[in-house]
């Protein structure tokens, strides 16, 4: 039984958004991967369990102010911010 309001969940994931949209913003046109590394081991964000397909999933649905195109020699998604 679930009594809190999940205020801890909850600024994870606005330390999780704020970070991502700081690196996209000073790096545009990078990877998934690209952000799981610097945010990895420039941000000191080990702990979160990080993988390019987390971040990949976390960006369209709680980050509204990325777009994202798709590289077309690699296939990957590209991010931009808006």
């Amino acid at each position: 039984m679930q009594n809190g309001l999940g205020s801890q969940k909850q600024a994870r994931r606005n330390r999780l958004k704020s970070e991502i949209l700081d690196y996209v913003s000073s790096n545009p046109n990078c990877t998934a991967s690209e952000i799981v590394a610097a945010l990895a081991n420039d941000r000191r964000m080990k702990n979160h369990g990080l993988t390019p397909r987390k971040v990949g999933f976390f960006i369209p649905r709680y980050c509204k102010e990325i777009l994202w195109n798709q590289d077309t020699s690699t296939g990957k998604r590209v991010y931009v911010l808006s």
